[in-house]
């Protein structure tokens, strides 16, 4: 199994959505409120033209089985940027994909000088959760910025070095 990690072009958009939303259905987690239901999530080559943000797809030939990016979410500080979108498909857990689509994120952040990274998750994605926390994530009281995910019940934070 060859993995590629890439940045995303728009033919990548259709198939990115699908396994972003496929995941939601897997884990039973809430669609109102979430990626699940951004519009932006069927348009994700657009959105991260936005200066300052990256995004990241891994494939297996042209099959897109995990995603993950750097965003300056509205709200947020200008050294804060939001680790946005991290998803990986059933099969492709738990052999490092995960791991490198975040730490081509950090080094992303780092470029465009980013001094934190913020996140969102949602109890159903708990085993996402661990991985953030031995990333350096924290766990915070409440969310930071204005992501619009209102569904989202896990907010994060990590101290870039």
């Amino acid at each position: 199994m060859e993995i590629t990690i890439k940045q995303i072009e728009e033919k990548e958009n259709a198939s990115t959505a699908k396994m972003i939303r496929d995941i939601f259905i897997e884990l039973d987690a809430p669609q109102k409120g979430t990626v699940y239901s951004d519009p932006t999530t069927d348009h994700l080559s657009e959105l991260f033209k936005t200066p300052k943000s990256i995004f990241f797809i891994a494939k297996t030939g042209e099959e897109v089985v995990g995603s993950c990016g750097v965003y300056p979410t509205e709200g947020l500080t200008e050294n804060c940027a939001e680790i946005v979108k991290f998803y990986l498909s059933k099969n492709y857990r738990g052999k490092g994909i995960g791991k490198e689509l975040m730490q081509k994120c950090f080094l992303s952040a780092k470029e465009f000088k980013y001094k934190q990274l913020y996140l969102e998750s949602l109890t159903q994605f708990s085993k996402a959760v661990g991985i953030y926390e031995s990333l350096g994530f924290i766990k915070l009281n409440q969310p930071l910025g204005n992501t619009g995910h209102n569904s989202c019940d896990i907010w994060m934070l990590k101290e870039l070095s």
